[in-house]
């Protein structure tokens, strides 16, 4: 049997990939898909820098925006020079519309302060970290905030930029009223670029916002403004809160005019108090020169000038100028009146003209106190029609000047000086002396024993004047006239005793001597009594010319 016969095998090629392959690639593909959606549903991540680290925990510290989980902290690393801190961020799928350049980072943690307590709900859940969506571009790195923000960008309202010389106690966080109402919040402040002035942004939430205009005037309320008026002390207060944190009011004064309402761009003035945009209000003010003789001791520049009580302008500036060729010393003082306060300016005479034609009239300027506890001075304007024109000019200052007359202090003590001047001329020494010789010689008469005997004298004659009268009564006229003329000779005797026992040279000596010619004239009237009821006794009942 014949064995079968084997061909030759045949070899064939083939194009193309082969099979085998097909498993890999479909394996390639796979993972590939997984772990671009792996990466998808992880979410963007971000690192925001800190200062601190304090609260934040790697996996567990989480972040949130309105209360919503929308992140959680993967990794707390310090920055390449250890300055900051940097935390990194995953964030979940679908937040990447949240990480713009000015989206905002917070921690939370309990705060206590002044102003209130934030951040309690931390104390049992821990600090997280709280975003504020902003508008931007995108971003995937953030410096955070070491404060919480006072508002957020979701919070209708406006920002405002105000300029201020002085802060006084305004301070992040200071309340903005509009008629007592809590309108806004400072949201902070910094110095300008010139270092002399500060800016300070404040928001104003709405519908206050919609009151903005660009002729709205903002002003300080901070502590309490007090001010003496007609019914005595007044104290301003907004509120107690404004005294603590100090505050900023503001109104939006009405316009005939139409006002821009565009005050994003727009810098407003912060001005001290209300009382100085009522000042500022006048546009118009005009400087004058006053020159004073007196002491300036308790003026000073700010204080007011006023007319008949009313506020007219304000000191400018008080100087002490020496003039080196009389060697005297000059106090010019410059003031600013606002001819707005008594007069329209928008049509008449000029204000210089007005005022010129005011002087020629009378109108003069003179130091008045305005507190007797203080010793604050002001300058006050009134109309002295009768008084000299006195103007000194000079002082170096281009400035027309005023007439001043001296003020009442100043007359005051010019009176008193020149009576002190007129007793020291008085011979002082020369009326002492004399007035102690009338006391020595009164003395020496008053104590004389010839006076105690010319009293005793005189009671003696009395009662026998008395005495001769009831004897006329009793028609008893021989006895009567006897008794009479003994009456009138102890009189002349009492008379010749005192006459000698006065001094010629003493001061009373013509006092006395007048008294004792009047009783001499008292003796010689009745000495005419007694003879005429020698006469016509008849007299005493039925009078002169009894006989009718």
């Amino acid at each position: 049997m014949s064995e079968p016969k084997i061909g030759r095998p045949e070899v064939r090629s083939r194009s193309g990939p082969s099979v085998v392959w097909l498993i890999p690639v479909l394996t390639l593909m796979i993972g590939g898909w997984l772990i671009f959606r792996t990466l998808a549903d992880q979410g963007p991540v971000v690192t925001v820098e800190f200062r601190t680290a304090a609260g934040i925990e790697a996996g567990r510290t989480r972040v949130k925006y309105k209360s919503v989980d929308v992140g959680v902290v993967e990794q707390v690393q310090f920055a390449q020079d250890f300055s900051n801190i940097m935390v990194r961020v995953r964030f979940d799928p679908g937040m990447d519309n949240l990480l713009r350049r000015n989206t905002r980072f917070w921690v939370v943690r309990p705060q206590f302060s002044l102003r209130g307590a934030s951040g309690l709900e931390t104390l049992i859940s821990g600090a997280y970290i709280q975003i504020d969506p902003g508008p931007g571009s995108p971003q995937r790195h953030f410096v955070g905030l070491e404060n919480q923000p006072l508002i957020t960008a979701d919070e209708p309202g406006r920002t405002v930029t105000l300029v201020t010389e002085s802060l006084g106690g305004i301070d992040a966080g200071s309340p903005i009223y509009y008629r007592g109402i809590l309108a806004g919040e400072v949201l902070g402040r910094e110095l300008a670029s010139d270092r002399r002035s500060i800016y300070v942004a404040a928001f104003i939430r709405d519908p206050f916002d919609q009151l903005l205009r660009g002729n709205s005037r903002f002003w300080s309320v901070s502590g309490m403004d007090v001010g003496f008026g007609a019914d005595g002390p007044e104290v301003r207060l907004e509120s107690l809160q404004a005294l603590i944190f100090g505050g900023i009011a503001f109104e939006t004064p009405p316009e005939a005019e139409q006002v821009t309402a565009d005050v994003e761009e727009l810098l407003f003035t912060l001005h001290g108090s209300y009382r100085e945009i009522e000042e500022r209000s006048y546009i118009r003010k005009l400087n004058f020169l006053l020159y004073f003789d007196g002491s300036l001791r308790g003026l000073t520049a700010g204080a007011p000038v006023e007319f008949r009580g009313i506020r007219v302008g304000a000191v400018r500036d008080v100087r002490l100028e020496l003039d080196p060729e009389t060697l005297e010393f000059n106090l010019p003082v410059v003031v600013e009146i606002e001819p707005e306060r008594m007069m329209d300016v928008s049509r008449g005479p000029a204000p210089e003209a007005l005022l010129e034609s005011l002087v020629e009239r009378g109108l003069r300027a003179r130091l008045q106190t305005g507190s007797l506890l203080t010793g604050q001075l002001f300058v006050e304007l009134d109309m002295y029609p009768n008084t000299e024109l006195r103007l000194r000019g000079g002082g170096g200052m281009d400035y027309p000047e005023l007439p001043t007359v001296p003020g009442a202090m100043e007359t005051i003590t010019a009176s008193i000086e020149k009576l002190v001047g007129q007793l020291d001329a008085v011979a002082l020494d020369e009326i002492a002396a004399n007035l102690l010789g009338t006391l020595e010689g009164s003395n020496a008469l008053l104590n004389a024993p010839a006076l105690e005997r010319m009293l005793v004298d005189v009671e003696g004659s009395v009662r026998a004047l008395r005495g001769i009268l009831e004897q006329v009564e009793a028609s008893d006229m021989e006895a009567t006239l006897l008794v009479a003329r003994g009456v009138l000779g102890n009189l002349e005797r009492t008379l010749e005793l005192a006459a000698d026992a006065l001094d010629p040279q003493a001061p009373m000596h013509y006092n006395l001597v007048r008294m004792f010619s009047e009783l001499e004239e008292t003796a010689r009237a009745i000495r005419a009594l007694v003879e005429f009821l020698e006469r016509d006794p008849q007299a005493v009942i039925f009078g002169r010319g009894g006989d009718d």
